[in-house]
């Protein structure tokens, strides 16, 4: 697998600001349109992070429903279980995507957001996810392919070498490109796939690439680039959205498909 975040205390806290904006959020309905959830479903979200989606979709699926988070890291499961405290329809554990700790047929809908580009045996978590799946369940996937992202700069060679190195903490910068085979190859069938660009015009709060800022330039400082380098290239940018000049995007594909 290759280089990936450590979620530590400091990435933690980065990340429920992440979660929080605008965009993310839009993120988390794109997902939950996709699944057509109902009251009264069981779901499974792969890779729960801090618990906002867990959140959400158990309002929806009432108290009559369950929906169970698993993440690999501690630190994540910990802001999961704080959030979602007071829920009698949630649960959280420990799991791998590759080694999911769900009974086979056991769930309607099973969610994935920004989880299997981080993956290295995809097949392997495609197979989980199927297994765990009831015969007609509907799983939702979204991920980024990283060759789509625009981000201006005033220094493109720096920009360029920036993406280079934040690609590392990816086992797969582009999987959107082949999913929908894999899909398929694993024994999913209705399979579709929708591309939604998320385009930030500034860097505030709200916006995606913000939040991403302090998460890439910590990341780049110590696998590739240096600290001077990263520290750069974020006031490069930032001087941009001071002066009205931000631009970035970024495709995010939302895969949907049925256990048969």
């Amino acid at each position: 697998m290759s280089d990936l975040l450590e979620f530590d205390d400091d990435t933690a806290r980065g990340l429920e600001k992440l979660y929080s904006s605008r965009d993310v959020r839009r993120r988390r309905r794109i997902a939950t349109d996709a699944l057509g959830l109902r009251p009264g479903d069981s779901v499974v979200d792969i890779g729960c992070g801090p618990g906002f989606h867990v959140e959400e979709i158990a309002e929806i699926v009432g108290d009559e429903g369950r929906v169970i988070g698993i993440d690999l890291s501690d630190t994540m499961l910990d802001s999961a279980v704080r959030r979602n405290v007071d829920r009698v329809n949630v649960e959280f554990r420990a799991g791998d995507a590759t080694h999911l700790p769900v009974a086979d047929g056991s769930v309607d809908k099973a969610v994935a957001v920004q989880v299997y580009e981080y993956v290295g045996d995809v097949q392997t978590a495609l197979s989980e996810a199927l297994r765990v799946l009831k015969p007609g369940g509907r799983i939702a996937i979204i991920d980024i392919d990283w060759s789509t992202v625009s981000w201006h700069a005033q220094d493109p060679g720096r920009m360029r070498r920036i993406l280079d190195v934040w690609d590392k903490h990816l086992a797969h910068p582009s999987l959107p490109q082949r999913l929908a085979a894999e899909l398929t190859a694993i024994g999913f069938t209705d399979v579709q796939v929708q591309g939604h660009v998320f385009l930030n015009t500034d860097a505030g709060p709200d916006a995606y690439s913000a939040s991403l800022l302090p998460l890439v330039a910590q990341f780049v400082s110590t696998h590739g680039t240096s600290e001077h380098e990263a520290q750069a290239w974020m006031e490069d940018v930032k001087s941009l959205h001071a002066a009205g000049r931000y631009f970035f995007s970024a495709t995010k594909f939302c895969f949907s498909a049925t256990r048969p």
